[in-house]
């Protein structure tokens, strides 16, 4: 049973002083303090007193289907348990016992996010977070230029009115790696182009360095599980996509993935053909690296890496040779100095500048067709008056709005057969934290700079790769293991001591896009696939002994419950613990959906075909990350974007079936 809404808020209100309770000041930390009064207000003002639990009451409607259900049953389990009426020992109990079912332990997961993200991440409207003096976190480094320092030059298409129908040759869902790369070669062979993007438009001058704030360009800010909630997910949502906000990582498509991917269907592939593409991109997104510099984080893990005996690589980055890496930290959340060679700075200019029209805050509902060919789609655009329901006649439409969106557009539009949504590839990233005696201050410096490759194919034909990985103090209290409150406020003290890196993993197995109650994009994903469980673990052990020879002094993972190592434990006990933790205790992270739309010969396991034109509705193509027919085991941005080349040759081909739409 549910409780009755104000009952809901009660408990979830009491979850969330859980999480971040009210405690008594350490007098050891007091002592001798620069500021004992802002330690003892760290510890002392929990959720309540900071409204973060009332924020979050007052956010639990607008969450996705999943996690609203889920958050229900909790509340219920917990009133039906008592919750209430116990005390914070009581309670912590309480909350590690739900733990133990899975659309619980989604909800606690989303409720700590939310709580602990805020406690040290949200900010006042000066930009400041009053605990970040207490963690030795700086906050930004500078402020944004002005408007007319970084002036928007895409020009945007504004649909007025609550009604507005457009026209064009070409359509395109998504202005991020694919999309933005077909626009403008669809343009440029002399199409007329709409780009319709679901976010916002977004440039220097918007960019504050303030992670809470850069939420707003990541889709459903950055608070989007799996149903299972093993998996969180990191998707851009901005003009630009995710080129806007990612780590800017270059690496070319291996050739064992090129020949795998010929073989099913994409001819060619493997041939000097799609080096002309990879090259293409290359050079347009002005890959390099002369600007990679290592920071602290990185640094420590060359060092770990060494002394396991494996190498590393200086990763290629689409950055200015001006890129100031002072200022990298802060890169997911937009560079502030306009260094990122992002589709926003390359291929939307060379669209725009051979005539798409763009419209932003633009979701796509469902693509229209008749007779077998598409015919446009309908879309809902909110404008400054309110919402815009926009009518696009189009003969030729571009799926490219992401691993997550793109499929969800194509099952709500009911096209695309029987493949549509399944063999989603994340690329699971296995995160493991060290802490050093030194200040690492990982948040300084080009978040990703080195990776190896040497772990790479070591399970069964796959593996990892080690990169670095910088995090806001909001990402790091917010997945962190919670024992219990003391322990989490105690354990964020240490922050600039932290160094963290990754194993990014090739996914053996794979997840699914469906639409939730309400006609939303859900995941389902769990570590169900016995290879992807043992990279996990070999992910987790191999990250631990790196960090362990690099000289940290205590070790923890994001697996749910805690897994922690300190100087002068039991080393090996603590490895045996990592290859002993159940799948279901892992937690991992994707920033990289692919393979849900995904290109190949049969329309049985494919969506599209060789060239990325769907099976069953001619002009409808697929052209971003959800082509890829499988994972490819590197950062994804440079495959993407070549294979978008690709299919934007075959799209404006002069043998290509043109129609013009009606009323052009």
């Amino acid at each position: 049973m549910t409780p009755r809404t104000d009952r809901m808020a009660e408990i979830i209100a009491a979850v969330c002083d859980t999480f971040a309770p009210s405690l008594e000041p350490p007098a050891a930390e007091l002592r001798g303090a620069a500021d004992p009064e802002a330690i003892a207000r760290y510890y002392r003002d929990g959720a309540a007193a900071r409204g973060i639990d009332r924020m979050v009451v007052a956010a639990l409607p607008g969450l996705d289907a999943t996690l609203r259900r889920a958050v229900q049953r909790l509340a219920a389990h917990l009133d039906a348990a008592g919750f209430l009426e116990g005390d914070l020992g009581g309670r912590t109990a309480a909350l590690h016992e739900a733990a133990g079912e899975e659309e619980l332990r989604l909800a606690l997961r989303q409720v700590k996010s939310m709580v602990m993200g805020s406690f040290v991440g949200a900010v006042d409207p000066a930009g400041n977070n009053d605990t970040w003096p207490v963690l030795g976190y700086p906050g930004p480094s500078s402020p944004p230029p002005a408007a007319a320092e970084a002036p928007k030059r895409i020009p945007l298409t504004q649909p007025a009115g609550p009604s507005a129908r457009l026209t064009a040759d070409v359509v395109v869902i998504g202005s991020g790696a694919g999309g933005a790369i077909i626009a403008a070669r669809a343009a440029q062979a002399g199409r007329s182009v709409l780009v319709l993007e679901a976010g916002s438009y977004r440039n220097e001058a918007d960019f504050r360095q303030i992670d809470s704030l850069g939420a707003e360009m990541f889709l459903r800010r950055g608070a989007f599980w799996s149903s299972s909630g093993q998996m969180g997910l990191l998707a851009g949502t901005a003009l630009g996509g995710g080129t806007l906000i990612n780590s800017m990582v270059c690496l070319r498509t291996p050739q064992h993935i090129r020949e795998l991917w010929a073989a099913d269907g994409l001819e060619g592939l493997d041939a000097p053909e799609f080096d002309k593409y990879l090259d293409s991109v290359w050079d347009r997104l002005g890959v390099n690296t002369d600007a990679t510099t290592y920071n602290s984080n990185t640094r420590a893990m060359i060092t770990g890496l060494a002394s396991r005996g494996y190498s590393h690589e200086r990763i290629p980055r689409n950055a200015l040779l001006s890129d100031d890496p002072s200022m990298c930290g802060y890169c997911n959340a937009g560079c502030q100095q306009g260094a990122k060679r992002s589709t926003l700075h390359t291929y939307l200019e060379d669209a725009v500048s051979a005539g798409a029209r763009v419209v932003v805050d633009c979701a796509v509902d469902r693509i229209t067709t008749a007779d077998g060919r598409a015919t446009g789609v309908t879309a809902t655009v909110t404008t400054p008056t309110g919402s815009c329901a926009l009518t696009v006649e189009a003969p030729t439409v571009v799926v490219a709005a992401g691993g997550i969106e793109s499929p969800a557009v194509l099952l709500r539009s009911g096209i695309g057969g029987p493949a549509v949504g399944k063999n989603l590839r994340l690329h699971p990233a296995w995160i493991v934290t060290g802490v050093y005696d030194e200040p690492v201050e990982a948040w300084h410096g080009q978040i990703q700079s080195a990776v190896s490759f040497d772990l790479s194919r070591v399970v069964d034909g796959g593996g990892f790769l080690v990169e670095s990985l910088a995090l806001n103090p909001g990402t790091w209290a917010a997945q962190s293991p919670f024992t219990d409150a003391a322990a989490m406020r105690r354990r964020m003290r240490d922050l600039p001591y932290f160094a963290t890196w990754h194993g990014v993993a090739h996914d053996h197995g794979a997840g699914e896009v469906v639409l939730d109650d309400d006609g939303r994009a859900a995941v389902r994903w769990r570590l169900d696939d016995e290879v992807d469980h043992r990279i996990a673990v070999r992910a987790h052990v191999e990250l631990a002994q790196m960090h362990r020879e690099a000289g940290a002094r205590e070790i923890f993972t994001w697996h749910w419950t805690d897994h922690t190592w300190r100087r002068g434990e039991d080393f090996d006990r603590y490895l045996a613990s990592l290859a002993e933790a159940p799948p279901e205790d892992h937690t991992a992270f994707s920033a990289h959906q692919m393979g849900s739309c995904r290109l190949g010969s049969s329309p049985d396991t494919s969506v599209a075909d060789g060239r990325g034109e769907l099976h069953d509705v001619r002009g409808v193509w697929i052209g971003d990350a959800s082509a890829l027919p499988t994972a490819p085991g590197v950062n994804p941005m440079i495959t993407i974007m070549a294979l978008a080349e690709r299919t934007a040759a075959f799209l404006t081909a002069p043998t290509a079936e043109t129609v013009v739409p009606t009323g052009a």
